[in-house]
């Protein structure tokens, strides 16, 4: 049996797991997510979100040896907690997931992607502190082949996303380095195309990364079938 604390990415909240949380239980472990500040029921006000809170949130949240699982935007906030405390961190899964680059922040990553495919996707906030995407874009490339009422459910909880943590680079101080590592690549990933994904993961071994016939939401498309990786990952380290 293994724990995985479970993290979202940009706009999303612990919500979006809904349906792995119970595949994973399933195969005998335990799981769990969190909502990062200011995303889906946590009140931290926008202006105070930052990269470093990110990995407070996720640091607070674990009670023993655990595999962190973060998604697109939140493999940089699994990594800053990683690189902060790896005491507990017994394993890093990066799903379709940003690996932070020295002194690079997420836009600066973004903006180096190969393809860009969620141009035009999102409208910024007044204040321009936050931004959400446009609502066409979710069937359009966040939740391709999942479930008809994907689209409704994520309607209802999606936010705003803090820009500051997304352009503040993560803090690579070397103290996760022995910390094992994984990546799942989403195949058929609209939003972070495989092209992207493959530049991201560059520093992973072979066998240190796994597939799935997915687009960019494999938690509500095919949570069984990423269950199932994760325990086979979990087995491996």
């Amino acid at each position: 049996m293994a724990r995985f604390l479970l993290i979202h990415g940009s706009n999303h909240g612990a919500w979006c797991w809904r349906d792995t949380i119970p595949a994973l239980e399933a195969l005998g472990h335990e799981a769990r997510a969190i909502d990062l500040p200011s995303h889906g029921d946590d009140p931290t006000p926008i202006a105070e979100v930052t990269l470093d809170g990110y990995a407070d949130a996720v640091l607070e949240a674990l009670d023993g040896p655990t595999i962190l699982v973060g998604h697109s935007a939140g493999g940089f906030a699994i990594t800053q907690a990683a690189e902060r405390d790896p005491s507990n961190v017994a394993g890093l899964v990066f799903l379709t997931a940003y690996v932070p680059q020295p002194g690079k922040s997420l836009m600066d990553m973004l903006a180096e992607a190969p393809e860009q495919p969620m141009k035009g996707a999102f409208e910024m906030a007044e204040d321009r502190k936050s931004f959400r995407f446009k609502p066409e874009w979710l069937s359009r490339a966040l939740y391709t082949e999942c479930p008809d009422d994907t689209y409704d459910y994520a309607i209802a909880h999606i936010g705003w996303q803090p820009i500051k943590p997304q352009a503040t680079p993560a803090t690579l101080t070397g103290r996760a380095d022995g910390v094992p590592r994984r990546y799942i690549f989403c195949t058929e990933d609209r939003a972070i195309p495989l092209s992207h994904q493959r530049q991201m993961a560059e520093g992973f071994a072979p066998d240190e990364t796994r597939e799935l016939a997915t687009g960019h939401s494999p938690f509500f498309s095919a949570p069984e079938a990423l269950a199932r990786l994760l325990d086979g990952i979990a087995a491996e380290i």
